[in-house]
């Protein structure tokens, strides 16, 4: 079973995050918790939201709009464009392919493969553009089997842009696609509880130290057989996803800048290592992720030495350099250099690594990191070829966009990992900037959003920014409530090493690094308290399959109180779960918990004038099961 999970953090390993003087926001010498929390980085900021709306609206704008988003053989596919007044939009056309070819035409006249019309289904004024946006719609015929098709878009002369929406190669690519197929996501991922650890942070071994932890910007020593010596631990938590970041041969100490894709960083551990560690997690029958970076490589890969060396070498057209000898890189640091994910060679390179990894050494699956970079059209035919290699892949995109954006990845992938959540989750319980009544709106559009079958994965924090514990100000109880939520959510969890054990930081990464929250992993200072809640959060998670997979009932969403409760049910299972999010102990009315303990606590349920309610302290949770 592989498991594939594309990431597209917005922010770089390296990258300085801009403070709130870069970004026009004024904060006080005294400023609330959370004000410069950005989880989506400045992509969130107004004025840059608006401007790529403007530019996406003012042309061709497809955004991967396809009905149904996941086709099976034998159904027909609406293909949906907008076209701005930057664009005439008398006719539109689409060209499409069923063979691996790209598609060509021109005013309805399809040059290889066939030509279907876009039909006018709207007319909308739009203010931001200051014009009128035209809503087209092309259909695509059904198709008898399993393929992939390619597909380009026309309007008036003007092709849609098949990159639009991708932050990594600059080189602009007509081609769009999908796939048709009778693919299922693997049920196991429902129940996912994914721990993700990074290798050099985590454990150096048994009988080993650490070669230095004060300095966040280079090696600590942990190692691969490390990590296999706390498998014990982690099975004792409650894991069932092992999910590691990359451990391939490279300079920096994240490994995400690979300098030889096939080989284990020595710093690491070795081959052996590797196979040991995974063989290990298959035994306990628990699953193992693996960050798989598409988008670039580290500036002293052989092949783009040579590429920057020769402009003769075959692998110049594997990196985007110019004549000057400058080059597109991750975030323009210089380090990271992008490649051409459009190149046929570097699609065919990149899948042999991924099967190489998926064969060799039977890895259940992926995290692509940084998603938003390489195109849908790549990540479509990637995904695409190693569904062959495995009937039983799932696909993750870790894209730190919008849900908007992520939406364009069904069909595509089986999910994308809800940052939305998990900034909602901070803002309501770290610090305060949304309560309950609006944290539970927000709940309900996320669960109407994505399609059925499409996964969302949810955290309260991960490496590429601040930990909750530092952000909610080291209060333990705001940490628990929030742990709370997120472990009875129907999506799978993902936990961020030693967010369990305590671990917090000392400076935050606003201003400074994504490194400041990279600490190694507290293994001598472990808050007790902390874990043995985590453990009780897993362990209901495991007995309770309501809380992993059922339906949210709303049932208290009081803003004032700070009182948000909901029930979750599925067959003969049912969870009530209640958050107090105040300052103050609470005696809550609660009819659906009639009948019910606290399995999470011992916080009382009693009977007051004929009446139900539950006893609850301040910043804190229960999860109340009918007694057997």
């Amino acid at each position: 079973m592989i498991v594939i999970v594309l990431s597209g953090v917005l922010t770089s390993c390296h990258q300085r995050i801009k403070s709130s003087s870069d970004t026009g926001l004024k904060i006080s010498a005294e400023e609330d918790r959370g004000a410069t929390d950005f989880v989506f980085g400045n992509n969130e900021l107004t004025d840059l939201v608006v401007q790529k709306r403007i530019k996406n609206l003012s042309g061709i704008f497809h955004n991967y709009r396809i009905n149904p988003r996941t086709p099976r053989p034998g159904e027909e596919v609406a293909v949906t464009i907008t076209v701005g007044p930057k664009v005439n939009a008398a006719h539109a056309w689409c060209y499409y392919t069923t063979d691996g070819s790209d598609p060509e035409g021109l005013n309805g006249v399809a040059v290889n493969g066939n030509a279907v019309p876009f039909l006018q289904t709207n007319v909308i004024w739009d203010d931001l553009v200051w014009g009128y946006i035209t809503e087209f719609r092309a259909v695509i015929p059904a198709q008898s089997k399993k393929m992939i098709i390619r597909y380009l878009i026309e309007c008036g002369g003007e092709y849609a842009r098949g990159t639009e929406g991708s932050e990594g190669s600059s080189e602009d690519r007509p081609y769009f696609a999908y796939a048709v197929d009778d693919w299922q996501t693997p049920d196991w991922i429902y129940d996912a509880v994914m721990y993700y650890v990074l290798p050099d942070r985590f454990y150096p071994g048994d009988n080993s130290s650490w070669i230095q932890t004060e300095d966040l910007s280079k090696h600590m020593g942990g190692t691969l057989k490390g990590v296999r010596q706390k498998l014990d631990y982690l099975q004792e938590l409650g894991i069932n996803t092992l999910w590691l970041m990359p451990f391939m041969k490279g300079p920096e100490y994240h490994k995400y800048g690979a300098s030889d894709f096939y080989a284990i960083d020595p710093r690491l551990g070795t081959e052996q290592d590797l196979k040991d560690l995974i063989r290990d997690v298959h035994s306990r029958g628990m699953k193992v992720l693996v960050d798989f970076v598409a988008n670039h490589c580290s500036k002293d890969h052989p092949y783009f030495k040579e590429a920057l060396a020769d402009s003769e070498s075959k692998y110049r057209r594997w990196f985007e350099i110019r004549q000057d000898g400058t080059y597109e890189s991750f975030f323009n640091t210089g380090d990271l250099p992008h490649l051409v994910n459009e190149n046929p060679e570097v699609r065919k390179y990149l899948l042999a690594l991924a099967v190489h990894w998926v064969k060799d050494y039977g890895i259940d699956g992926f995290d692509l990191d940084y998603a938003i970079g390489p195109s849908h059209e790549f990540w479509t035919t990637f995904s695409y070829a190693l569904r062959q290699v495995s009937d039983t892949i799932v696909l993750f995109t870790e894209g730190v966009t919008t849900p908007e954006a992520l939406l364009s990845y069904a069909g595509r992938t089986d999910g994308c990992q809800d940052f939305a959540f998990c900034q909602a989750a901070r803002k309501t319980f770290a610090y305060d900037k949304m309560n309950v009544q609006e944290f539970e709106r927000f709940l309900h559009g996320s669960e109407g959003y994505f399609p059925e079958g499409f996964i969302a994965p949810v955290m309260i924090d991960n490496q590429n920014m601040d930990r909750f514990l530092f952000v909610s100000g080291n209060d333990k109880q705001r940490l628990k409530i929030a742990s709370a939520c997120l472990f009875s959510m129907s999506r799978p969890v993902s936990l961020w090493a030693g967010t369990e054990m305590g671990m917090t930081q000392k400076i935050s990464a606003a201003g400074s690094t994504l490194d400041a929250s990279r600490n190694a992993t507290s293994w001598e200072n472990m808050d007790a308290e902390l874990l043995s809640w985590f453990k009780l959060l897993a362990k209901a998670r495991k007995d309770h399959l309501s809380l992993a997979r059922g339906k949210r009932k709303p049932l208290i969403a009081d803003a004032v109180k700070g009182i948000l409760a909901y029930e979750k049910i599925t067959g003969n299972d049912r969870v009530v779960v209640v958050l107090n999010n105040s300052d103050s102990l609470q005696d809550i009315p609660l009819k659906e918990a009639a009948g019910c303990r606290d399995i999470l606590g011992e916080n009382e349920v009693s009977t007051i004038k004929n009446e139900t309610v539950l006893r609850l302290p301040a910043r804190s949770a229960a999860y109340l099961v009918p007694y057997k």
